[in-house]
């Protein structure tokens, strides 16, 4: 029941036609041509620069919402330690003695100001990967293959390739 049905059959099915398939001269040479020129058509070229514009735009919007959350964040420890700071001057005049009170906020200070150092540095560490000759050398290199190049970008691979190269070295020292 229904195996028939499951089972494939090893051998291909082959149709023959009857009638010759031919095609006209200028199809075939339309074809040839079209096979040999190696440059991409101005429609395939302009897909492929719009395309590369909206990742390059995606990308500069995403460092830039990493930025802004870096900015959050210290403005939040910032908010914190005028809060402690505040809270400090209140104990002062209250029940609260001063020894410990200060004792308390300065340890959770240092802690949040290590924090912030950390993320400071990391942060600084990834702006000044342009500092290193070789990643600025191999940016402006991209920069003027892609200037004399405006029509036809993609030959610029090997020169954002080396770029990528410098970057990542220049990132591990």
């Amino acid at each position: 029941m229904g195996a028939s049905q499951s089972k494939t059959d090893a051998a291909p099915k082959v149709i023959h036609s009857g009638t010759p398939v031919e095609f006209s001269q200028d199809v075939v040479d339309y074809l040839s041509d079209r096979m040999a020129s190696p440059e991409t058509t101005p429609e395939r070229q302009s897909t492929l620069d719009n395309h590369i514009r909206s990742r390059i735009q995606a990308e500069i919007q995403t460092l830039r919402a990493e930025e802004e959350k870096v900015r959050q964040e210290i403005q939040q420890v910032l908010e914190k330690e005028n809060l402690d700071r505040e809270i400090d001057s209140t104990s002062e005049g209250g029940g609260v003695p001063q020894g410990e009170a200060a004792t308390k906020n300065s340890a959770t200070l240092i802690g949040d100001l290590e924090e912030i150092r950390a993320k400071v540095d990391r942060y600084q560490a990834r702006r000044q990967l342009g500092d290193f000759p070789s990643v600025k050398e191999a940016g402006e290199a991209v920069i003027s293959c892609y200037r004399s190049n405006e029509s036809t970008p993609l030959e610029c691979w090997k020169q954002v390739a080396q770029f990528k190269a410098a970057q990542y070295l220049a990132s591990l020292r």
